[in-house]
């Protein structure tokens, strides 16, 4: 009789280069299970936006184990729970998982591990997430890294990164299979009012999408990567994140496939670097946020814990509807509401104007991606909105507060991405497609535009707000 191997699918969705199925299919016949836990990450629960990408991927697993003979099966409760009993019932000898790295899941892995190994079950956690170990990247005294530079020089002065590996050709079923979940029952697609219209036009979810998003960036987005990825105007950027955050992809297979296609090209090599330097910051926010397990919710600066913010209810909502009156600004907000993303540059922008124009804390805006990013990872999601704030490691100074104005004009100097998400503003000339209060009245007249009733006025001068957020910060610095 073959041993029993439970595959705890996690923030790993896939078949292709998924070292806990590949080794489990290798001794015996397979469970491959997921597990939806709201109770152990906490506050950190799946967003909605999340959720949604999630029936989408476990869709797409389930077909893709199909296609070996097998099938997905569904749980939900607290993971350590669920798998000791399954492990029970199923008579598995063993439990394979990708490894996880958010606050919690050092100790989980550990429960697992103790309470699977007390009814004979071995667990195995393997690699593949991401691609160095936080534990295997170290100064020079041994210590994390806090500046990404010097993290990115050590992470790459080594041996080349093993090649992925490939998805099994079959997996052998178990005898009997366990009752599962029906996905419908979990209810995480949206039902009334359904939002998620610009989410299915979007994307897709699922290994397949995953593939078919990395052959789309190379064929006609590697090449010219190195500049154009700045411009929110033009399709320039990988857009490999949700499939990343899920798991649909490994960030391996996405390192080498660059690497494969640009090998030929002295241009395109400087474009592949600096793709493989942006897969290297997420794993530099995976570093940190596994040697500072408190990054979500804690300035890793910890005199910033003093920073004299001055909330208001009504400027985040006019932030999180795109009504800021900054087209850039809105434009990026109302891009996040309708696909569930934003792209880089712009998050940058909307992020700098949420904590220095608005002094709202980080961390309300860390909250509102949480729960309308589709790919909404806790890491990326900590460290990004901290360098903002200029409270994070390797943070943007604070006093480097983004002009909304002169960041749409130099990356969307023609309109093209304001036009698109705030139309109302879309008949203005390009000079002041990005400042409509300098406008002319004839021009906006002609345009349409009514500013205080077609389209908001600004809630605060940027003048004065820089103003303000310097001498905020000041005060930081003399208390």
């Amino acid at each position: 009789m073959s041993d029993t191997t439970i595959v705890w699918f996690r923030n790993d969705l896939r078949l292709d280069d998924n070292c806990a199925l590949i080794r489990a299919a290798a001794n015996g016949s397979v469970i491959p299970v997921y597990i939806i836990d709201d109770e152990t990450p906490g506050a950190w629960s799946m967003g909605g936006a999340s959720r949604w990408w999630l029936h989408m991927s476990l869709t797409a697993l389930a077909a893709d184990l199909g296609t070996l003979g097998s099938r997905l099966v569904l749980r939900r409760g607290r993971s350590a729970d669920v798998l000791a009993k399954l492990a029970v019932d199923c008579k598995a000898t063993a439990v394979h998982a990708s490894r996880a790295y958010q606050p919690w899941a050092g100790a989980l892995e550990s429960q697992i591990k103790t309470d699977l190994a007390a009814v004979g079950v071995t667990f195995r956690r393997f690699a593949g997430t991401l691609l160095f170990e936080p534990e295997a990247v170290r100064t020079k005294d041994g210590g994390p890294f806090k500046v990404y530079t010097p993290f990115w020089r050590s992470a790459t002065d080594g041996p080349d990164l093993p090649p992925p590996q490939p998805a099994p050709q079959a997996l052998q079923s178990p005898a009997r299979w366990p009752k599962s979940d029906t996905l419908k029952s979990w209810g995480l697609l949206p039902q009334k009012p359904d939002w998620a219209g610009g989410l299915r036009d979007a994307w897709t979810p699922g290994a397949a999408g995953a593939q078919a998003r990395l052959a789309t960036f190379l064929a006609s987005g590697l090449k010219g990567y190195a500049e154009n990825r700045n411009r929110p105007d033009l399709p320039a950027t990988s857009r490999l994140s949700p499939h990343l955050a899920f798991g649909e992809i490994s960030p391996l297979r996405a390192w080498h496939a660059a690497r494969d296609h640009a090998h030929d090209a002295t241009v395109m090599a400087k474009d592949c670097e600096v793709f493989c330097k942006e897969l290297a910051w997420r794993e530099f926010s995976y570093h940190l946020l596994f040697h500072w397990p408190t990054l979500p919710s804690d300035p890793f600066r910890a005199d910033f814990a003093r920073f004299p913010w001055a909330p208001s209810d009504a400027d985040l909502r006019a932030w999180q509807r795109g009504m800021t009156g900054y087209p850039i600004v809105d434009a990026g907000m109302r891009e996040l509401w309708h696909t569930g993303y934003m792209h880089n540059r712009v998050r940058m922008v909307v992020g700098s104007f949420l904590v220095k124009h608005l002094l709202i804390p980080w961390q309300a805006g860390e909250a509102w991606f949480w729960d309308t990013l589709v790919d909404a990872d806790l890491a990326s999601n900590s460290a990004s909105w901290q360098w903002i704030a200029g409270c994070g490691a390797d943070a943007a100074p604070y006093f480097r507060i983004f002009n909304p104005i002169k960041q749409g004009e130099t990356f969307d100097a023609h309109g093209t991405y304001v036009r698109r998400w705030v139309p109302e503003l879309g008949l203005l000339p390009n000079d002041v497609i990005h400042q409509p209060w300098e406008a002319p009245e004839l021009v906006l007249r002609a345009a349409g535009v009514q500013l205080g009733k077609t389209y908001p006025t600004r809630i605060v001068d940027h003048a004065t707000a820089r103003d303000r957020a310097l001498s905020a910060f000041k005060s930081l610095k003399t208390s």
